[in-house]
């Protein structure tokens, strides 16, 4: 089928990261897939929440917004609406969850980075792209500690890049990085995060409408793992020699 921007059905939309993007944060990029953008801030801040403390590991956790104007119409921020709305907690968490993935915490040291990850404007994919956005931010706040001296120079918190897509079946067909117009019509939509060695993170899949069948379900994790690939392939390519994995034995 023809999409509405003239894309195929595995096709990525423009993806852009523009790192340093805001001055005071240790680490920032500003992600795009498409029209959506998301701001990815990550601060590094010594020392580690109540829970964490004493036991020689750090912390990566993440919070998510949106902003009034990110979408057609304006909505209030959560913070005039006196609190934090699911949806919103259940992103921040599985951002969080994402970037924990591929970072050792031990060798993180007793300290915490904190990903922000402020929508500026939507067109479906936005916490895909936050969390995609988000690892190129930690990997600049991993670098900016170990520059300041809060991180070893020797040290490797970072085992591998992970990366995040949404796939759906719209009109029968399965397709990746699912525009606004095209998520709302979907009959499956799915969110999958995925390392750059390929391994899955989470899934997670809906049938809004007609339920999906297995065959149907491994073409959408074909199409996102193939995606991912790409999108771990440009992270590597905006972070250049700045970024430093740990070596998998």
């Amino acid at each position: 089928m023809t999409r509405q921007d003239q894309r195929s059905n595995q096709d990525l939309r423009e993806v852009c990261f523009e790192r340093g993007y805001t001055l005071h944060a240790e680490g920032s990029c500003l992600v795009t897939f498409g029209n959506t953008k998301v701001l990815c801030n990550a601060s590094f801040t010594k020392g580690v929440p109540r829970f964490k403390k004493d036991s020689g590991e750090g912390w990566v956790t993440a919070e998510y917004s949106m902003l009034p104007r990110a979408t057609h119409t304006r909505s209030d921020r959560e913070s005039v609406k006196g609190k934090i709305g699911g949806r919103t907690h259940e992103i921040s968490r599985l951002i969080g969850r994402s970037l924990r993935a591929v970072i050792d915490v031990k060798a993180l040291g007793e300290n915490t980075i904190v990903l922000d990850c402020d929508v500026l404007q939507a067109d479906g994919g936005t916490r895909t792209a936050a969390i995609t956005g988000a690892f190129v931010a930690l990997a600049e706040a991993v670098n900016w500690g170990k520059e300041h001296g809060h991180l070893a120079k020797s040290s490797r918190p970072l085992l591998d890049t992970v990366s995040a897509v949404s796939v759906g079946i719209v009109d029968g067909v399965p397709m990746t990085d699912l525009a606004y117009v095209e998520d709302v019509r979907a009959d499956t939509d799915m969110n999958v995060v995925v390392t750059g060695r390929g391994l899955f993170v989470e899934v997670q899949g809906t049938a809004e409408a007609e339920p999906f069948d297995r065959n149907e379900l491994t073409s959408l994790l074909d199409l996102a793992t193939v995606s991912t690939a790409e999108l771990a392939k440009l992270q590597l390519e905006a972070l250049g020699s700045t970024l430093e994995l740990r070596a998998w034995s």
